[in-house]
């Protein structure tokens, strides 16, 4: 009897840097950005930079430069990225527009979209739409799902069916009441209510560009990311990526969400704390090692 054959070999570990040049990178980006470096070097793995760069309104060429300055101060190495190519480039996010339209278009398609004409003040002030909650959460109201074509008469469905791609918010519909799981490698057993913990959500934006949303889904699926490290506040952007995914056939990688690190106020750093960019500790003279050891 011949032997059974031996279980397929698990895929090399991919990890991703994924920064958005829109400020200086500060002490809360490095020490996330670390864990994913950490946990790529200890799997023997692949580590590549990819520059968020959709935001037109605030990202900078300067910023990208100190980007790539500061991190590479910090102690980052990467064996992909836009400074040294690789077999996925182009690793800059505005230019990878066709391979977002080209999966807007396979959701479009299939029904999963929507356009929305509700401006943001709508959103806040509609009925029934409080904050999202949940580790993570409260990143956007719970949308109402005023767009909704079962909620406009025939002729308006027939009009919003013809319109194009620019010009408008698409929504992807969630389906109310589903529960998504996954087990994050940080935080143990996750889950979430479709409808209840987040609700329809933008997939492209009305000045003809991807959200976060849609663009990373599409980017961690071409380059073959096998884990995603990234902050907490992101968990629950996690459920509407699975549903993403799953939507456009790809498989889902795992996740791994950091603690944020906090200011003395107990707030979160943002990239307005101009003293902890890693630019200004820099300048002060701040060993990268010193301020690593500071974590442990």
């Amino acid at each position: 009897m011949s032997p059974p054959p031996a279980p397929p070999a698990p895929p090399v570990y991919r990890g991703r840097l994924a920064p958005s040049p829109t400020g200086y990178l500060h002490l809360g980006h490095a020490r996330t950005f670390w864990t994913a470096q950490e946990r790529a070097r200890a799997a023997g793995g692949t580590l590549l930079l990819r520059n968020e760069d959709l935001d037109r309104a605030r990202c900078r060429p300067e910023f990208v430069a100190a980007m790539l300055e500061d991190l590479r101060w910090f102690g980052f190495t990467w064996q992909e990225g836009p400074d040294c190519g690789g077999p996925h480039a182009p690793y800059d996010q505005s230019a990878r527009l066709d391979l977002y339209r080209s999966a807007f278009d396979r959701l479009r398609a299939a029904g999963l979209v929507y356009p929305c004409t509700c401006s943001r003040r709508d959103i806040a002030e509609s009925a029934g739409a409080p904050h999202e909650s949940g580790v993570g959460g409260g990143d956007e109201p719970l949308y109402s799902g005023r767009c909704r074509p079962e909620r406009l008469d025939a002729a308006e469905q027939n009009r919003r069916a013809a319109w194009p791609r620019a010009g408008h918010s698409w929504r992807f519909r969630v389906p109310d009441g589903r529960r998504l799981q996954f087990i994050d490698t940080a935080l143990g057993p996750q889950s979430a209510v479709a409808g209840e913990t987040f609700g329809d959500f933008v997939v492209w934006r009305r000045e003809d560009l991807p959200s976060y949303q849609l663009a990373v889904v599409v980017d961690d699926a071409a380059m073959g990311i096998t884990e995603v490290v990234r902050g907490a506040d992101l968990l629950v952007s996690t459920f509407r990526q699975l549903l993403l995914l799953e939507a456009l056939g790809s498989p889902a990688p795992a996740y791994h969400h950091c603690p944020l690190l906090l200011d003395a106020a107990g707030q979160r750093l943002a990239k307005r704390h101009d003293s902890l960019s890693l630019r200004a500790l820099r300048a002060a003279g701040r060993p990268p090692a010193d301020l690593r050891l500071a974590w442990a």
